[in-house]
C-alpha cells in the first residue's frame, strides 16, 4: 500500500493545527505521568507550592517552545529521515507538555501568559534553522538539548526539597532531552558556531525568566 506524500500546503495546514491544539487544547500523555508513587505526594507549605508552580510554568512553557521549534525545523527540513526524527522527537517531548501541565493544576499554579509568543516566536526560529540545511539544523536541536538539559538540572536543585512529585517529572524530562540531543547528533547535527550558542543561551534565559512570572 502506498504512504501517502504530504504537499507542503498540508503540512503548513498541520503545523496550524498543532499550534491551535498546544495552546489551546489540554495535552495528553501517550506515557504515564513518572510521579506513580503516591508517597511522593507529599503536602506542601503555600511558599514551597507557588516557588514548585513557578518552576513548573516555566518548563511547561519550554515544553510549548519545543513544540514550535520541531514543527518549524521539521516544515523546513530537507531530508524525510530527518523530519520524521524530529517528528518523533516532537510527539515525545507532547509528554512532557503533558506531565506539567497536570502538575501545574496539582500545584493550583497556571500557565504562562506568554506561551503564544513563545511558540511563534520558537517556529520561526525552528524553519529559521532548517533553511540552512538539516545538519545546522540538527546541529541545533542539540544545542538545544543539551541547553535544557543544564536548565532541568538547575531546577532540580531549586525546587522545594520536600516536593518529591515534581521532582521526578523532571528528572524524566532530563533523560528524554539527553536522549533527543544524542540523537540529532547522531543523525549529524554539527556543533554550532560559540556565538549563536551564548546567543541561543541568553534567549534561553529571557524567556525562562519572563515565564517565572509571567
Amino acid at each position: 500500500m502506498k504512504t501517502r506524500e504530504f504537499s507542503r500546503a498540508d503540512q503548513f495546514i498541520g503545523t496550524i493545527d498543532k499550534a491551535i491544539k498546544v495552546l489551546t487544547v489540554q495535552s495528553r500523555a501517550a506515557r504515564p505521568t513518572p510521579i506513580g508513587v503516591t508517597s511522593l505526594q507529599h503536602s506542601l507549605t503555600e511558599s514551597a507550592r507557588l516557588t514548585s508552580s513557578r518552576y513548573l510554568r516555566v518548563n511547561h512553557a519550554g515544553e510549548v517552545a519545543a513544540q514550535a521549534l520541531y514543527q518549524g525545523q521539521a516544515l523546513t527540513a530537507r531530508s524525510p529521515t530527518v523530519a520524521a526524527a524530529l517528528q518523533k522527537s516532537a510527539n515525545e517531548e507532547l509528554d512532557h507538555l503533558a506531565w506539567c501541565e497536570q502538575r501545574i493544576r496539582e500545584l493550583k499554579g497556571r500557565t504562562s501568559w506568554l506561551n503564544p509568543l513563545w511558540y511563534a516566536g520558537s517556529f520561526a526560529l525552528g524553519a529559521l534553522a532548517g533553511t540552512f540545511g538539516d545538519e545546522l539544523s540538527l546541529g541545533f536541536v542539540a544545542e538545544t538539548e543539551t541547553q535544557v538539559e543544564a536548565h532541568l538540572m538547575r531546577h532540580l536543585k531549586a525546587l522545594p526539597p520536600e516536593d518529591g512529585a515534581s521532582r521526578v517529572i523532571l528528572e524524566q524530562m532530563t533523560q528524554d532531552e539527553i536522549q533527543h540531543g544524542s540523537i540529532a547528533t547522531a543523525l549529524g547535527g554539527k556543533p554550532l558556531p560559540e556565538l549563536l550558542r551564548k546567543g541561543m543561551y541568553l534567549v534561553s534565559k529571557v524567556m525562562t525568566k519572563t515565564s517565572y512570572w509571567v
